[in-house]
This record gives C-alpha cells, sequence and structure tokens, in this order.
C-alpha cells in the first residue's frame, strides 16, 4: 500500500526569528466551531452568521466568470473565515463564486462518495493521507501550473505536503496550527502555577491543581477525534516521529511493545483528565477551561475560539511536556494543514486556477485569519504586524519541532482512522484503562489487517 510521503521539517526552526513565516505541517481533526457558553461563564468568540450558500462578490469587471466551491467550516467563525478569503479573492480576480457548506464532520465522513459523484469546482479539504488517497483514486485534477506560480510563497516541505503520491500538486494549503496546551495566564498567575516542561513537573503541577479543586486538563471525546491527539503526542514523545509516521503508514505493528508503552502511559496521564469524556463534545471540554474549571486543555489552537474576545490576551500555550526519552529533543507535534483542492471535472477551470491562485498568496490568507486568531498562514508572509502574540509563538513552536506529524486521521487510512476504527477503538481503551494491553493493542492489529488492500 503506498503511502507517498509523511511530513517532517527540521527548516521550520528558522520560523522562530519570523522574518517571514513560512510553515510545514499537517492536518487535524474536526474542525473549528463556537457553541453556547456554559452557565456564567465567558461567551464564546463570535462572527457574523453566514448563510450555507452565498455568492461572492462584487465581481470586477473582465470577470472571468463564475465557479463553484465546497466548504467544510459551517461553524461561525471558520465560515467568516472562509467568506472574507473568497471575497478577498473575488475582487482581485473578478471570479464570482457560489460556495455550499456543509457540516465539517458530516462532510469529512462523507467526503469520498461526494467527491465520486458531481461535486463544486474547488473543495476545501487537508493534506497528507486524506488528499493523497483521492488524488491516486483520480478523483482530484492536479494543479501543477497553479504552483508554478505560487511556488515562491511556502516552504519545500509545504511544498511537499501539496503532493500525491505520483508528485503533481493537488492542493494550495492556506492555514495552520500546532496542539498544545492552552492554559489562562491570569488563572497561573493567581495560583502560583509554573509551565511544566517534564513529566515530573506536570503531574507535580496536576496534583497542586486537584488540590485546588479544580481539574488539570480538559478532556472531551465524544466526536471520537479528539483522544488521537492524545495518542499522537504520547507516541512521539516516547518512540519519536519516525516510529509514529511507520505505525500510521502500516509499516509497524500496534502489537509492538512500543506501543503498548504508550498507552501505560496514557493510563497515567487519565486521572489528571477531565472525567467521562466520552460524553463532552470537544467544545464543551473548551468551555471547562475557558471558564478556569479547568486549568489546561490539550487541544488545537482553534480550541481558544471558545474564549470571549475580550480575554483572549489571556490565552497562551506551552508544548506538551517531554517524557524522559531520546526524544525529548525532537519534540514532535502534530500541527494540522488546511487547503483548497480541485476536484476530478472542473466546470471553468480558468476561473478555478486564477482563484487558487490568490488563495496560496499570503495576503489572502490574512484575509481568511481577519475572522480567526487561532490559526497561522500556511504562506510565507513577510508582514506580521497583524499577528498576534498567540500567532507569533505558533510559528516558534512549530518552527523548534523536529518532527511534524499530520494527526493520526489524517496521517492513516480514512477507514481505519473512523469510528470503525481507531475512534471506536481509543473510546475502549479509555473506559478501561486497566484492561490487558497485549490483547488491545492485537485487537487494533486485527482490525488494521481485515482492511482491504488500498
Amino acid at each position: 500500500m503506498s503511502r507517498g510521503i509523511t511530513l517532517r521539517n527540521r527548516p521550520l526552526r528558522a520560523l522562530a526569528a519570523l522574518g517571514a513565516v513560512a510553515i510545514l505541517v499537517t492536518a487535524c481533526g474536526g474542525g473549528s466551531a463556537t457553541t453556547p457558553p456554559a452557565s456564567g461563564g465567558p461567551a464564546p468568540t463570535k462572527a457574523p452568521a453566514v448563510p450555507a450558500k452565498y455568492t461572492s462578490g462584487p465581481a470586477t469587471a473582465g470577470s472571468l466568470g463564475s465557479t463553484t466551491i465546497r466548504s467544510n467550516e459551517h461553524e461561525p467563525v471558520p465560515a467568516a473565515s472562509v467568506k472574507a478569503m473568497v471575497d478577498f479573492c473575488t475582487a482581485k480576480t473578478g471570479v464570482q463564486a457560489t460556495v455550499s457548506t456543509s457540516v465539517h464532520n458530516d462532510f469529512q465522513d462523507q467526503f469520498n462518495s461526494f467527491m465520486q459523484g458531481t461535486p463544486d469546482d474547488m473543495v476545501k479539504w487537508f493534506t497528507g493521507e486524506r488528499l493523497r488517497f483521492p488524488a491516486r483514486n483520480g478523483l482530484l485534477t492536479p494543479i501543477d501550473d497553479v504552483w508554478q506560480t505560487i511556488a515562491g510563497n511556502y516552504t519545500d516541505g509545504m511544498a511537499k505536503a501539496s503532493q500525491g503520491d505520483d508528485g503533481k500538486k493537488y492542493a494550495v494549503p492556506i492555514v495552520t496550527y500546532p496542539w498544545v496546551m492552552l492554559y489562562r495566564k491570569s488563572l497561573f498567575t493567581s495560583k502560583g502555577y509554573t509551565i511544566p516542561k517534564t513529566w515530573d513537573e506536570f503531574v507535580t503541577l496536576a496534583k497542586k491543581i486537584q488540590a485546588d479543586g479544580l481539574i488539570p486538563v480538559a478532556f472531551a471525546d465524544k466526536d471520537g477525534w479528539p483522544a488521537q491527539g492524545t495518542f499522537d503526542i504520547l507516541n512521539m514523545r516516547l518512540n519519536g516521529y519516525k516510529f509514529h509516521a511507520d505505525l500510521l503508514a502500516g509499516k509497524e505493528k500496534w502489537t509492538d511493545p512500543k506501543v503498548q508503552a504508550v498507552f501505560k502511559k496514557w493510563a497515567e496521564y487519565l486521572p489528571y483528565t477531565q472525567p467521562d469524556p466520552l460524553g463532552r463534545t470537544w467544545q464543551e471540554g473548551a468551555q471547562t477551561w475557558a471558564n478556569n474549571k479547568a486549568a489546561m486543555y490539550f487541544l488545537g489552537t482553534f480550541a481558544s475560539q471558545q474564549v470571549a474576545p475580550a480575554d483572549q490576551a489571556d490565552v497562551d500555550f506551552f508544548p506538551f511536556p517531554t517524557l524522559g526519552t531520546q526524544y525529548d529533543s525532537e519534540l514532535g507535534i502534530d500541527a494540522p494543514v488546511d487547503a483548497w483542492i480541485l476536484s476530478k471535472a472542473p466546470k471553468n477551470l480558468p476561473a478555478d486556477k486564477a482563484m487558487l491562485e490568490c488563495f496560496g498568496t499570503g495576503e489572502a490568507q490574512l484575509a481568511f485569519l481577519g475572522k480567526d486568531q487561532s490559526q497561522i498562514p500556511a504562506a510565507k508572509v513577510t508582514d506580521t504586524s497583524s499577528f498576534t502574540p498567540q500567532q507569533k509563538k505558533m510559528a516558534e513552536i512549530i518552527g523548534a519541532s523536529g518532527g511534524v506529524a499530520q494527526y493520526l486521521d489524517r496521517d492513516t487510512r480514512s477507514d481505519f482512522a473512523g469510528a470503525q476504527g481507531m475512534q471506536t477503538l481509543l473510546q475502549d481503551f479509555i473506559k478501561n484503562p486497566s484492561q490487558d494491553l497485549a490483547a488491545y493493542t492485537a485487537k487494533i492489529q486485527g482490525v488494521y489487517d481485515s482492511l482491504p488492500k488500498q
């Protein structure tokens, strides 16, 4: 089974200087959203309501005509970001786009069948295996000619993230963000908490937080995918990026004792996380943290959308603690990328390519981020004056990593990552972390081995 390239990017370290932001990363879990606040809690970030279907505009004179776009961002903040980017590029290119929006998780499950039908010309999607699979199955149109125009806007690593097994380009990356441990600075200051860098420091802090009557780490996995980020970080911290990537690509076995060690460490970690996570959405977990009922939250930085705009400056984060292994200096991390792709039979190719070339500019990506500062551009931008301190820190953390992963449900085949595979299997572990780990990991391997060849 051909897997193509899984990403790793040491040159990102140069980002710490932020002379130009250029990031190689890959894609994560469930998308961004906004929910009503918990009782007495801060109001979540608000954005203007965006219709489920709308037409961008107005177009400039000399229009190339119109096109269609499918967005997987139905929640207010990311939906507004998509609209801002599309409107920006309509003004630049003269192309009007009819944008149809699907519910994020539902579209993720229905993507393959959608692309096999009569899809919109352009689709907001991901990189990683979730890009390579439809590319090698003839569901996408290569865009190498677009990349001849936009290549200078990206790092070499980001260019590799955009190609299929055949080496052709199939995606225009737009934004990225790291999975980190989020916290509220005011809470840490008032309680005298210190940022933990090692596992021992984390345990000491977690016990102090519990003694103060708080939850150390918010946790929610009703959606199925958030727990995959916990597996990813523990596996990279214990076994390194290469083993993690090879495991998800089927080159290593889930029965390896190294994998059992991951679940053993996870069992040690669970008592410091929010109880009963399977009945809670990630937004509800974020509200526990935003309300200062939990001191930390391990998730993508998009979780900060659940904090009121007036409190955004109070949000901070740090990398997951090291575990005292040879991979401590590697600081492997999940850092997802969102991208635009072109379907198999686009109806207005000149218009589509004009829009994709615009999407691949730093200016268009900054327009996208004008509605959401919980991410950073995938393209290089020389003017970072609009960046928040948090955005600068995102770039620094990703740049310091010697192993940038795509996130479990992007790095492995979708029929293994989904509800019939790792989502349910990881929930089974969370329900019973004291189970026989040899038998449990053998069950995971059995599910992988039962899948049809691709």
